[in-house]
């Protein structure tokens, strides 16, 4: 992880959300300690890297999301 990533919670504060399947499909979230922001990991691989997104990417991601898929001519 790069020296100027922001710290993230510990593990605990991890969650996913409730929409998640039962399988292992699940993206894993939580907040920053230090710095407003979300961050996102496979939970499949906890260990493995987190996209750390601001609280404005967080908020157009979302808002993407519950737009549902864009349907092309």
């Amino acid at each position: 992880m790069p020296t100027n990533a922001p710290k993230l919670a510990p593990e605990h504060a991890w969650f996913k959300s409730s929409y998640s399947d039962p399988g292992q499909n699940c993206v894993e979230a939580t907040h920053f300690l230090a710095a407003p922001g979300i961050a996102l990991r496979d939970s499949k691989n906890p260990t493995g890297p987190a996209l750390h997104l601001t609280p404005t990417a967080w908020t157009a991601f979302v808002t993407h999301l519950c737009e549902g898929p864009v349907t092309r001519a």
